[in-house]
């Protein structure tokens, strides 16, 4: 059970860091993305979008900058600490 959860919020972790690296990557090709490399973004963006949009309505703004993944990962290691030790 414990690999499982492992599992789940590894999988969570490696999309938030590649929704951020995608952050970067989409708008240096203006409008001339691959489309695999959009197949990829619409995944990753479905999968982080529910975990990443009730922390933005919370979160105030910045500019241009998206602090979201960054508590996102904070907030999914705590719970997974947790989950862990109740194990």
């Amino acid at each position: 059970m414990v690999q499982l959860i492992d599992t789940i919020f590894v999988l969570f972790y490696v999309a938030i860091i590649v929704r951020i690296i995608l952050s970067f990557i989409i708008p240096m090709t203006r409008g001339r993305t691959h489309p695999i490399l959009a197949g990829i973004a619409t995944v990753v963006f479905q999968i982080t979008e529910p975990i990443l949009a009730p922390i933005r309505r919370i979160l105030p703004t910045f500019g241009m900058l998206d602090f979201s993944p960054m508590v996102a990962i904070i907030l999914l290691e705590i719970i997974h600490r947790v989950l862990v030790s109740a194990l």
